[in-house]
């Protein structure tokens, strides 16, 4: 299934520029992130500031929410809903170093959840918080986005340290995967903002096996003014609260949705929902180069039920069956391929037809989430896809 049978695309129907992050920041119907489309112009900013032109019709694949979705705040429904706001924000640079390239925004300060083994938490505003720092971390020979690098963040001005911290791994409807954090800012000026990435510890395979193994850091310069500040902006958005998500914003740097099913390589065996996280099944005939083992490769391409989006940081185990017997049974491991992209993925002894795969989630994203996303993926069920 293509990612645009997902979407619901419409033209742009404001100049508005939005930010990559939900929340609710007072409980008083305000929210954190913007909305904006794939096929929506961006407009400008201050000089050098693209900002995303919102289209308003959010993602929906005309089906109700899945049952049994994790235990909604109040007055929000279980599962994935459309965030309440509309919100713009304030593109302050990109820089590339090794490896990795960044792009470093803000917008207003943010309440989000975190999450800690099935533990989920509610960050709130705190006085004095000046903004939300949102950073994302990609390849810049193929434009993947890149999960489980870390990602902190020294901010300094005239050389003298204001803020220095590990940021949140997030997830929000416009600009899905990406690292951010609410910070307090020594007033009006221009600040140093350093990014800083480890090598990441996940599995890579074919062109990715060499790389993204050593740490990196670039320098952006972050202005925090009167006119930066003009550029972000909140509004309420009333179909918030419809089952849906905004959908992607339109951005000069890339984004984290996962190829379409019909873009994974291998044979593509199908794929099944827990708690609105899809899951993709693809086995190719050999693995990877970088994976152990000769036999068939299975890889499993988790996203978000509408816009496609990574869901990485899951542990997740997987048990196939045949002729009632278990012929596979173990962990899939995270994995970050060039055409297969972040997934989970085992050697297999062998592939018959009739084998049913039965996925567990041992473990659920350990990421922060954003309005719209901190009803799901809390409780996911057990799935079966048949080879």
């Amino acid at each position: 299934m293509d990612r645009r049978q997902f979407l619901v695309t419409t033209g742009a129907l404001s100049t508005l520029g939005f930010a990559g992050c939900g929340g609710d920041p007072a409980g008083d119907g305000r929210s954190d992130t913007p909305d904006s489309g794939p096929d929506a112009g961006g407009a400008s900013g201050s000089p050098g500031r693209a900002t995303p032109t919102p289209a308003e019709t959010p993602a929906t694949d005309g089906t109700e929410p899945s049952p049994g979705g994790g235990t909604p705040t109040p007055d929000r429904p279980s599962g994935i809903y459309v965030q309440t706001f509309r919100e713009r924000m304030s593109m302050q640079g990109t820089a590339t170093s090794g490896d990795y390239a960044f792009a470093l925004m803000f917008t207003v300060p943010h309440t989000f959840w975190t999450v800690t083994g099935s533990e989920v938490s509610k960050t709130t505003i705190e006085d004095g918080d000046s903004l939300h720092l949102m950073a994302t971390v990609w390849d810049p020979e193929t434009r993947t986005v890149l999960p489980d690098t870390g990602l902190s963040v020294e901010i300094t001005r005239d050389g003298s340290l204001v803020s220095q911290e590990v940021i949140y791994p997030m997830l929000s409807q416009p600009m899905g995967f990406h690292y951010g954090g609410n910070f307090s800012l020594d007033g009006d000026g221009t600040y140093t903002a350093t990014l800083g990435v480890g090598g990441t510890t996940v599995r890579r395979t074919g062109a990715f096996a060499d790389r993204f193994g050593d740490p990196a850091s670039v320098e952006i310069p972050l202005t925090f003014t009167a006119a930066t500040r003009e550029e972000v902006a909140t509004r309420p958005f009333d179909r918030g609260g419809q089952p849906g998500a905004l959908r992607p914003m339109d951005a000069s740097f890339p984004q984290s949705v996962v190829p379409a099913p019909t873009d994974l390589p291998g044979t593509v065996r199908g794929e099944a929902m827990a708690d609105d996280a899809r899951f993709v099944v693809t086995t190719l005939d050999s693995p990877p180069a970088g994976v152990d083992g000769d036999g068939p490769y299975l890889a499993v391409s988790a996203r978000t039920r509408y816009s496609g989006y990574v869901l990485p940081a899951m542990a997740l185990d997987a048990t196939l069956t045949r002729d009632g017997g278990a012929v596979f049974e173990g962990p899939l491991r995270r994995t970050l391929d060039p055409d297969l992209r972040y997934h989970y993925g085992a050697t297999l002894d062998g592939i018959e037809s009739g084998d049913e795969l039965t996925l567990s989630v041992a473990t659920v994203p350990q990421i922060a989430r954003h309005e719209g996303y901190e009803t799901a993926f809390r409780q996911m069920g057990d799935v079966s896809v048949t080879f």
